[in-house]
């Protein structure tokens, strides 16, 4: 009868740890993650850098940033690609998220896809692994790492097919 009572004490505790992190992870979903996509698809460098951290260690296949010169890259790429008539749309999935009440460990895949003015469009894949960490009551991401290669061969259509784009 103590191992039930023991059990049942354990269950309650990891369900309870369970929506704890299942509700921080909407939190982030829809201050982090909702603002991030629609700051994409609506060309908006400014929201998109909002969503990070004051300091962020940024690294992409070009090398690492920890100077944050890549905000100021959103905003000159987003200008330029409303110059060209460039739309994008931005679709992503987690294949792992680990999170505490204070940093959140992101990894899953994206899929852009920029619209040309003649209606064409071309798709860009890649994984990604993001920290975020809550910094003054704000979830904000302050590590940003992604690559288009993975064990030597280049992330495509079939890699992001496996799971389906989220939505917020």
């Amino acid at each position: 009868m103590r191992q039930l009572i023991i059990f049942s004490i354990l269950a309650i505790s990891f369900n309870t740890s369970a929506q704890s992190v299942q509700l921080l992870q909407k939190e982030i979903d829809s201050t982090i993650w909702k603002p991030f996509q629609k700051a994409f698809e609506t060309l908006d460098g400014e929201a998109l850098n909002a969503t990070y951290a004051e300091d962020v260690l940024r690294v992409t296949p070009e090398g690492i940033d920890t100077e944050n010169s890549f905000k100021v890259k959103n905003l000159e790429r987003f200008v330029q690609n409303k110059k060209e008539g460039i739309s994008i749309t931005l679709d992503f999935w987690f294949d792992s998220r680990r999170t505490n009440e204070t940093t959140s460990y992101e990894v899953g895949f994206y899929r852009i896809g920029f619209k040309n003015s003649k209606n064409e469009t071309t798709f860009s894949y890649g994984q990604f692994h993001i920290v975020l960490e809550k910094l003054d009551g704000q979830w904000k991401i302050t590590q940003d790492w992604d690559t288009n290669i993975i064990k030597g061969k280049s992330i495509g259509e079939a890699d992001f097919s496996i799971k389906r784009p989220l939505r917020f």
